[in-house]
């Protein structure tokens, strides 16, 4: 199932004003899995502290730290961030920022993707999270089968029916994308203003993460192979 979220004209709500308070879209259960790795690692660090004195500690040290930078990079780190600016992707390695006035669309199939209009060119972006698996796609078309619970408003019903998360992040997105200067009127910018340009940089924190303790593991497993 795939489906596109066009913003329209007219901005909707108050979310101009200051101070507006972050919206952050995340897997919870990616997060709940990095969480239960590091809780698993910290109590083996201790214990490879308190009793380990040989090459075979120094290596299982290495594994549960390489295993941490993974945790945080994949579990962790991913998720979408938007504020007054506009919308922040914390993807796995690479962080992408992209001002709502450049944001055309939001598309909501395999992934999130972020149509963007710079320099009167097509550009987009794809999220690491919100992924919506095929699997979770035909749940969602077999609730819309299905009888409806009478103890839930119809109203209610109808705006649920057949959605997933990805649908309401996509929602919120496109309608704060529209009350900042998105959807139809992307990149078009107002006299005398530069034109919005989504921006992409490597997370070197998470690099470093996963490459030190990796390094560190290849060769402790080299010093190995040699003893």
């Amino acid at each position: 199932m795939s489906a596109t979220k066009r913003a329209g004209e007219a901005p909707q709500g108050d979310e101009r004003a200051a101070g507006m308070k972050p919206k952050v879209f995340r897997s919870l259960g990616a997060r709940v899995a990095g969480w239960a790795w590091m809780v698993l690692a910290a109590a083996n660090l201790i214990d490879i502290a308190v009793r380990g004195r040989d090459l075979a500690a120094l290596i299982a040290a290495a594994v549960l730290l390489t295993g941490c930078g993974l945790a945080y990079m994949l579990g962790l780190r991913p998720a979408i961030v938007a504020d007054e600016a506009g919308v922040w992707l914390r993807n796995p390695l690479k962080d992408v920022r992209i001002p709502w006035p450049a944001l055309q669309q939001i598309d909501v199939g395999g992934a999130l993707r972020f149509r963007c209009v710079v320099d009167g060119e097509p550009w987009q972006a794809k999220a690491w999270v919100l992924q919506t698996s095929p699997r979770a796609q035909a749940r969602a078309r077999a609730r819309e089968s299905r009888r409806p619970d009478p103890a839930v408003p119809a109203a209610l019903a109808e705006h649920l029916e057949g959605r997933t998360p990805a649908d309401f992040a996509a929602e919120q997105l496109t309608e704060l994308a529209v009350a900042h200067g998105g959807g139809k009127r992307a990149g078009k910018a107002r006299r005398g203003e530069t034109a919005a340009r989504p921006s992409v940089s490597w997370s070197i924190p998470t690099i470093v993460a996963v490459a030190v303790p990796g390094a560190v593991l290849v060769a402790l497993g080299l010093v190995g192979s040699l003893t």
